[in-house]
Order: structure tokens, then sequence, then C-alpha cells
């Protein structure tokens, strides 16, 4: 995949497919422990059948030093954390006030890789995401509020933002070493099973929820993981984790809308106005970081 077009209609593509994660979260009646193990299992247990037929997978899987392992293991727990920490913030918090906060990832991204990477982004790419990320600000603006369980919630919402950009890292530099079904499988497993340890430690059930919560949890790992979350481990090998998380920024339109379609939460002048510039913003930083490729080339 080496047409820059090809790669930015499939972070599309996949940013729309993630805004389900949301609803589906809010639909599942299960502790976010349970949500989140489900989510990760099941996303593991589907692409077991593309591992097991494909003998190239298998023998990279295989051939990963003790280090490597580590390091996809490392990117499983924070995977893990985020999910645990995002799910949680939906039950003190609307769907929109959390996705906006989650969505502020490419601040830490941006941290990351100018610390560990040596990145820079030119000042059109600055400011493009600087735009969405205030378009995302507007959006939920009107959903915050001061209690202290909203705040609370909001909180978590930010902190799993910062958790998720550390996810993304690992993965940006793990991908040059292998495949995207291997290191899918190896930190969507982890993920699974920190989850499961979680889920242990407190007490909470694996069986006993009503159809429409696994049918949620089916959701979360085949729409939003597979079709979503997992289209960005394919992209690291071309695009960096900053520009990965800044096209997440487009998240909480998607979310707005499957929100206002399928759980009845109103669409707001405001949150129109902030998706309008939401857009705005990812437009120019995706254009400048196109006129950056072209110049390197």
């Amino acid at each position: 995949m080496r047409s820059r077009s090809v790669i930015y209609l499939a972070l599309a593509a996949g940013v729309f497919m993630l805004s389900a994660s949301g609803v589906f979260a809010k639909v599942a009646r299960a502790p976010a422990g349970i949500i989140a193990f489900y989510r990760l299992f099941f996303a593991t247990l589907a692409l077991l059948p593309w591992l097991l037929s494909h003998k190239n997978d298998r023998r990279e899987l295989r051939s990963l030093s003790p280090i490597q392992y580590a390091e996809g293991a490392l990117a499983g727990f924070f995977l893990a954390v985020h999910y645990v920490m995002w799910f949680e913030s939906l039950r003190y918090t609307s769907v929109a006030s959390s996705t906006v906060l989650a969505a502020l990832q490419p601040l830490f991204s941006v941290i990351w890789g100018r610390l560990f990477l040596g990145e820079r982004l030119g000042a059109h790419a600055l400011t493009g995401g600087a735009i969405a990320i205030a378009g995302s600000a507007v959006v939920g603006w009107s959903d915050f509020s001061v209690s202290s369980q909203s705040l609370w919630g909001d909180l978590l919402a930010l902190v799993s933002g910062g958790v998720i950009s550390l996810y993304f890292f690992c993965g940006q530099i793990l991908r040059r070493r292998m495949g995207a079904v291997p290191y899918s499988v190896l930190s969507y497993g982890s993920s699974a099973a920190v989850l499961a340890l979680y889920a242990l430690f407190m007490g909470y059930p694996f069986a006993g929820y009503a159809p429409g919560t696994w049918g949620a949890f089916l959701g979360l790992a085949l729409v939003s993981t597979i079709g979503g979350q997992m289209v960005f481990n394919v992209l690291l090998k071309w695009i960096s984790a900053t520009t990965v998380t800044m096209g997440i920024l487009g998240e909480p339109v998607g979310t707005c809308f499957l929100a206002w379609l399928f759980l009845g939460e109103t669409l707001s002048a405001r949150q129109a106005i902030g998706i309008a510039v939401i857009l705005a913003g990812l437009a120019l930083f995706f254009a400048a970081q196109r006129q950056s490729q072209s110049e390197r080339k």
C-alpha cells in the first residue's frame, strides 16, 4: 500500500468503524473489565484462522525473540488499561464527552514521537491538528459537567487517551519487524490475558449476560477492533502513530452520528459546528502531511 490516498481512505474507514465503540460499549450491560476482555478475546479468536492458515505469519510469530514477545505483551498491557479506563468512563459521562477526551491522544503521540523517535511536525500540520482538537472540544463541551461524577468520567477518558497513544507508539516500532496479523494476535491476545486476570481479581462474572450484551461484545470485536483498530495496526507500517491518532480525532464525528441514530442522543448546533471544525482541521493536517511527504521524495 504505497498510495497516500489509499492509506488515508483506509484510515478514514477504520476511524468510522472505531466510532461504533462508544455505542456498543453503552449498550453492553457488563462491567468495564468484562466488556474489554470479550472485545479483545473475540478479536483474537477471529484472527486465529488467518494466522493458522498462513505459514509465513505462523513462522514469524514463532521466530520472535523473548524481547519482542515482551514488547508485544507491553503493547497489549497498554491496550488493556486503555479499554478498562475508557469503558469505565462511559458509566460516569456521556458517549460524546468520553469519546472527545479519549480522542485527544494525538497530544500524547506528538510528545512520544518527539522524545523517542525525533519526529517533527510542520507548522501547517500542527495548526491543522490544533484546529481538529479545538473542534473536538466544541463537540463535547455541552456535555461536560461540573459534577464530581462527570469529572471523574472525563478524567478517566483523558488518561485512557494517553495510554492508547502508548499502544500505537509501540505498534509503530514493532510493525517494522513483524506483520499486522502476528502483531495483532500478540497484542490482542496478551491484552485479553491481562483483562481476564483483572476480571478474576475484581470478581466479575464471565457469563450470565443478556443476548444484547453478547451482541455488543461481538460488535466491539468484529466491527470496532478488526474493522477499525486493526486497520491502524496495518497502516502503522507506512504512517506514524501520530498520524494514526490524529486521524482518530475524526472518531467523535462518527460517534455523534451513531449515538444520535441508535441511542437517541441529540446532535446540537454546537456539535455540528464542532464537527465542521474537526473536519477542516483534519483536512489541513493531512494536506500538510501529504505535501511534506512529496517534498521528501
